[in-house]
């Protein structure tokens, strides 16, 4: 729909992040130092943030977007009036480039000539119990629910399952409670592309992939899945 939505600069931005405390509506973000509008369909026009951006990087333009969600929105601001679990800084969103990974392994020196493989983590939190139900980097994703233990007993882990998909983490024998709600709610809330679950081969981790398939079953959408089972010796068994 054809509606008035805001535009960053990025040239005139200097990253003070100002605007993302001002957006109540969690629209905007903070990328590679620069704000950047996350998530169109949060944004309601009506510019809270311009007045807070000190160099002029935000104003308005008329184009096609997104509707505002108004649904979406009250959720993500329940999730900002909660307290952070145990006070932590460490759980607040964070989106990461990829670019900027892989300058940092170009650059990393060669030992014997190996390098270290970059990180394919695209976002934090990771835990499921502590990512927000809408984050920004849950649109358009492609999702790996995964088991604690599996990233530790499958060497290639990251290149295997996690390159150019937003994972998420648990371990049912752990964690109080059910992942099914808060599953549903991101499936629900989220135009997820797919969904794979990578879980062990020991019982209580059937935990993980039924709370997953359950929670596909409850959102209401068509998705496509997959379960793949890793051995407790680091092998592929389904």
């Amino acid at each position: 729909m054809l509606r008035k939505i805001i535009k960053i600069d990025k040239e005139k931005c200097n990253g003070c992040g100002l605007c993302v405390n001002a957006c109540h509506e969690g629209a905007i973000g903070l990328e590679n130092g620069k704000a950047m509008l996350m998530r169109e369909d949060y944004c309601d026009g009506l510019g809270n943030c311009l007045p807070a951006c000190p160099t002029g990087a935000i104003t308005f333009e008329e184009r096609e977007a997104e509707a505002f969600n108004e649904e979406a929105v009250k959720i993500t601001k329940a999730e900002q009036e909660k307290p952070l679990p145990c006070g932590c800084p460490g759980t607040q969103s964070r989106t990461f480039s990829k670019e900027k990974a892989e300058r940092i392994e170009e650059n990393t020196p060669t030992v014997a000539n190996t390098r270290e493989s970059p990180s394919e983590l695209g976002q934090w939190p990771c835990q499921i119990k502590l990512v927000p139900v809408n984050a920004p980097y849950f649109k358009g994703a492609n999702l790996l629910i995964a088991a604690d233990c599996a990233a530790y007993a499958y060497g290639n882990f990251h290149n295997r399952f996690m390159k150019n998909k937003i994972t998420i983490i648990g371990c049912p024998k752990l964690d109080e409670g059910d992942y099914t709600e808060k599953l549903t709610a991101i499936l629900k809330m989220n135009d997820i592309k797919s969904v794979t679950v990578v879980r062990m081969e020991v019982p209580c981790c059937g935990g993980l992939s039924n709370a997953a398939v359950q929670s596909l079953r409850d959102c209401g959408k068509m998705i496509p899945w997959n379960v793949v089972t890793i051995s407790v010796d680091g092998n592929i068994i389904e």
